[in-house]
């Protein structure tokens, strides 16, 4: 059985806001136990020790299919491997699928971070790769959502060699924040009231300031997220996961704050570098219709890469949890990328 990860409280504040706060790195690991017993196919979770002592937690399912390129999935800011529960069965029946926290969040090891933009994305970007090398991946088909999608276009720049398709999910980071307030999407209503009322504190601070209340502010902002995943969980089990998952530690948490300008934007935007990556490393980016992610990064990336293989498409009735919104539509263009690699 897997150890957990309880986090030591570090100053008075810290060790008096964990009696505060209901939740602990126990409560997390049974919450998600309750979300992976849901799945059909044979799956192995476990941590993954690299050499630095940190430890990446892996869920890998159908282990057993080792003929083809693996599809490794990486969530995106305050997620883990719990929401991509309505993925993991579709896409784990003819290939292997590798899931993992990212470092600094899930249940995950949560270090300090680097402070400066560059430093932060690297030890994430460090991080993937050195789990790869120790779960010895040769290559894979590499899927990022959010966060994740800029972290997995990052970690393609730096090792392209590893990676046979780049699929980015509303991948946030990629454009240059508009000069003309007018040009700037409106954020989610759940962003712009966070924003308003924690200004230049982490994001999620808003969920452990909260202490008992913490669990009902996930479901107050967020209702949609039980909607999403209502046909494997009539309860609040979803909200209960994203409300444990972000209010730990936040070491993954003050990392994106340092890597974002404001939430909708990167301090080092990805579109100023996508050109970095090998040319014969093909793309594919899924929007959903609905979502506040730029999509008109799709048709820029294809500009940057004229002799590169870039396709972008658009999954109607989608917002930003393009893989939850539609997961049947979504389950089946992921399978179709994959089939193209082998």
């Amino acid at each position: 059985m897997a150890d957990d990860l309880e986090q030591p409280p570090q100053g008075w504040l810290s060790s008096w806001l964990p009696a505060w706060r209901p939740t602990s790195m126990s409560q997390l690991k049974n919450v998600e136990a309750r979300i992976l017993q849901c799945l059909q196919n044979k799956f192995l979770a476990r941590y993954v020790s690299l050499p630095n002592q940190n430890k990446i937690w892996t869920v890998t399912v159908s282990p057993e299919l080792k003929d083809r390129t693996p599809l490794v999935m990486v969530h995106g800011f305050g997620g883990g491997v719990g929401l991509w529960i309505l993925n993991m069965d579709s896409l784990s029946a003819r290939r292997t699928l590798h899931t993992f926290d990212l470092l600094g969040f899930g249940r995950s090891s949560r270090p300090t971070f680097p402070r400066d933009p560059e430093g932060a994305e690297d030890e994430f970007v460090t991080s993937i790769e050195t789990w790869r090398e120790t779960m010895g991946i040769p290559n894979m088909i590499l899927l990022g959502h959010s966060l994740g999608g800029f972290l997995a276009t990052s970690y393609s720049i730096k090792y392209p060699e590893r990676v046979k398709h780049l699929i980015l999910v509303d991948p946030w980071g990629f454009p240059l924040r508009p000069t003309d307030p007018s040009e700037i999407r409106a954020p989610p209503t759940w962003v712009k009231a966070v924003a308003s009322v924690l200004g230049r504190s982490n994001p999620l601070a808003v969920l452990r300031v909260a202490g008992p209340w913490g669990p009902g502010l996930v479901q107050r902002f967020r209702p949609d997220f039980k909607r999403k995943f209502a046909d494997f969980f009539e309860d609040d089990t979803i909200s209960e996961y994203i409300y444990h998952c972000n209010a730990q530690n936040p070491s993954g948490e003050t990392a994106f704050k340092a890597m974002m300008e404001s939430f909708g934007w990167a301090r080092r935007p990805m579109l100023d570098r996508i050109h970095l990556i090998r040319k014969d490393v093909p793309i594919t980016m899924i929007y959903g219709a609905n979502t506040w992610i730029d999509t008109s990064t799709g048709q820029k990336v294809k500009m940057q890469r004229p002799d590169s293989y870039v396709r972008d498409m658009e999954i109607e009735g989608a917002s930003h949890h393009v893989y939850a919104d539609q997961p049947h539509v979504f389950n089946a263009m992921v399978e179709e990328i994959c089939d193209s690699v082998d």
